[in-house]
């Protein structure tokens, strides 16, 4: 994968965040992958909302039914069923303008390029949403968990295997993944192989070992800290790329994963 050097906005999580598009983004995904909440093309004719907000940056923040970094699409469209159609002029102009509030504290910027047009077009999508049936709704599958001893003779449970089967040293296709991730974005800032950067940004592996969760992680990462420098990676890294280079972050933090390249089935 090349090198993702631009600084592109995104997704926040407040109400218009639910309802983004960036249309500068539309041509900038090239050929990523689709984020991991966004939902699988159908071979039906897909409503036109939908096919915009694919097309932008709001599945890097927001899934239809959970809520991700923002609030689920269901839940939007649910808080403003008794209010159309008059509210889809004003939560459009939110979308264009940006606003903050609505949904939690962290901001959603402004999306001036997108236009009023394709904003309608996306909330009027999102308001028809509605939650699916409860014999619809899949059981819940019981986390599975994976368990590592570290140098300190401690062992810590994971959600997510650090190594391939059968090894206690190569690390998993999205570890490996989010360590190319990682030096070739974060590695500006955080510093190479994640041991702190000249900057006055924190050292990820002290962040982990202070207890800083998936979540907190993701919403950091899409939302960015601009007041302090730190861009919004919304519309530039998927979910997925997210939660590899976090995968590989809390391998560094435990001391599990090596400085410089790790060992992995990819090398």
């Amino acid at each position: 994968m090349p090198n993702k050097w631009a600084i592109m906005a995104g997704c926040a999580g407040s109400m218009v965040c639910t309802l983004a598009v960036a249309a500068a983004l539309m041509t900038a995904t090239g050929t990523d992958a689709a984020p991991s909440s966004a939902p699988a093309a159908s071979a039906a004719r897909e409503p036109a909302g939908l096919a915009d907000a694919k097309a932008s940056d709001c599945f890097a923040c927001h899934a239809i039914e959970h809520k991700v970094v923002g609030p689920a699409y269901v839940d939007v469209a649910k808080r403003y069923a008794s209010r159309q159609p008059a509210i889809i002029d004003t939560l459009a102009e939110q979308v264009v303008k940006g606003t903050v509030g609505h949904w939690g504290s962290v901001p959603m910027p402004a999306h001036p390029n997108l236009g009023i047009a394709k904003a309608r077009t996306i909330v009027k999508w999102i308001l028809t949403l509605k939650p699916a049936a409860a014999g619809e709704t899949a059981a819940a599958t019981p986390a599975k968990t994976y368990s590592y001893k570290l140098a300190d003779g401690k062992t810590v449970a994971l959600d997510f295997p650090m190594f391939i089967t059968g090894s206690n040293t190569k690390v998993t296709k999205d570890v490996f993944t989010g360590y190319e991730q990682y030096n070739s974005t974060c590695n500006r800032c955080h510093g190479d192989d994640a041991v702190g950067g000249a900057y006055a940004a924190p050292d990820l592996r002290i962040a982990m070992q202070g207890g800083l969760t998936w979540q907190q992680f993701l919403t950091t990462a899409m939302a960015g800290r601009v007041n302090k420098g730190m861009p919004s990676w919304a519309g530039f890294y998927t979910q997925q790329e997210i939660r590899d280079i976090y995968e590989y972050v809390k391998g560094r933090s435990l001391d599990l994963v090596p400085q410089g390249t790790p060992p992995s089935a990819q090398n």
